[in-house]
């Protein structure tokens, strides 16, 4: 147990963050699936070998207390994922200012906690992983979307920030842009159109590209990722 690499995935639900975890599961690493509902995260933690935490990452001392219990109960981690999020579409003039702070604070605030903490993590060892989840709002603050791109802007510049600031400490600080739907979002009674299945991004697809971020060498590191499915317009 000692010698398993120690990953940590916050906003660990049904789709991407499930796949995340189930793909450093199999790379035999030990995986803290962290979300705020810890019922909800438990089930979705044991079906994919990981162990389920609940945390509000917008708050400072729970997110230390989580740091504290994946420690206690893993070892530090290797390989930090901030996947949470939080998005309402809104016309700027409906804007309430309670649900535009609350996407701000777990789409930006919650990553700076969470990465502050990881970065506080890896510095004694000089190494270590820390990726950050954005989206097509992180380049582009498209009309109703400012509840999402205020704070996908914020991570974006929290990420530069800080792999200019690690990366000389061994630290790999990557942020990584999803542009475009992902299939999982299409429930049962969503239409796709005529598009292919393959026209939509796939979480395993996109996991497998954060595991690849994880294990670049350093002397050739990546800052930042964007993926897409072939027929997305960018």
């Amino acid at each position: 147990m000692a010698s398993s690499e120690v990953a940590m995935v916050v906003g660990a639900g049904a789709g991407l963050g499930a796949a995340l975890c189930r793909r450093f599961v199999k790379a035999g690493m030990l995986v803290a699936a962290v979300a705020r509902d810890k019922d909800r995260v438990t089930v979705i933690a044991k079906d994919v070998g990981a162990r389920g935490y609940g945390c509000d990452a917008t708050d400072e001392k729970a997110v230390l207390e989580l740091f504290a219990a994946v420690k206690r109960d893993f070892g530090e981690p290797t390989l930090v994922v901030y996947n949470a999020g939080a998005f309402l579409p809104r016309a700027v003039v409906e804007t309430e200012v309670a649900e535009f702070e609350r996407c701000w604070r777990i789409g930006c605030l919650g990553g700076f906690l969470v990465g502050r903490e990881a970065a506080r993590s890896m510095v004694a060892r000089e190494r270590g992983t820390i990726l950050f989840t954005g989206a097509t709002a992180s380049l582009r603050g498209s009309a109703n979307f400012v509840n999402l791109a205020v704070g996908k802007f914020g991570l974006r510049a929290l990420a530069q920030s800080m792999a200019r600031e690690l990366g000389p400490k061994g630290i790999h600080v990557a942020h990584v842009i999803i542009d475009g739907q992902i299939a999982a979002e299409h429930r049962p009674g969503r239409s796709r159109g005529d598009r292919q299945p393959d026209a939509f991004l796939h979480d395993e697809s996109i996991a497998e590209t954060y595991w690849q971020l994880h294990t670049q060498p350093r002397n050739a590191w990546t800052l930042e990722m964007d993926l897409r499915p072939w027929v997305e317009k960018f």
